[in-house]
């Protein structure tokens, strides 16, 4: 399974990164009314930290944060909120379902949350040492803004002499 459309299917809600119950479905090729039932009937698998129900004002910010959520009309008409599956809800799927699809296709979600985890980890390290960097510099480039704004200061006061009309004897 191609890792990329595994990551284009996780959200970040309530700051979590998280799975949607009808995109897993697809993934898993089956209904999501059927991985709904196989959720609640081992429910105690899944604590809060695990699998959460969208809020309506969560899910409609996605809907409208998200058009994909609108591709094939899944999702866009549901009467049920959407469960929400962070990375160890999903694990915890492939105990519930046990199919061989199932099984398969989380070993690619799993790496997929390890992708996204590793990028997570370099981009936070660069952006430390841009702002390391920042801090070192800023201060002592201090003087060279300050001078830039002089000198472009200037020049517009140039230009405000250039554009006057001359009097007196013009060549």
């Amino acid at each position: 399974m191609e890792l990329q459309l595994i990551q284009r299917k996780i959200y970040e809600i309530r700051n979590q990164k998280v799975m949607l119950d009808f995109d897993l479905a697809e993934l898993y090729e089956t209904e999501t009314k059927y991985l709904k039932r196989s959720v609640r009937q081992n429910i105690k698998r899944f604590p809060v930290d695990f699998m959460f129900e969208l809020t309506r004002k969560e899910y409609d910010s996605l809907r409208c944060n998200f058009s994909t959520l609108e591709t094939n009309g899944r999702g866009k008409h549901s009467k049920y909120l959407p469960f929400a599956f962070t990375e160890q809800g999903v694990a915890m799927l492939s105990s519930v379902l046990k199919s061989d699809k199932a099984v398969n296709v989380n070993i690619s979600i799993m790496r997929a949350f390890v992708q996204i985890r590793q990028f997570a980890l370099t981009h936070k390290d660069l952006a430390e040492k841009i702002a390391r960097l920042e801090h070192k510099y800023n201060k002592k480039f201090e003087d060279v803004y300050e001078a830039l704004n002089l000198l472009l200061q200037e020049n517009q006061n140039q230009k405000d002499w250039e554009d006057r009309e001359r009097i007196g004897f013009k060549k």
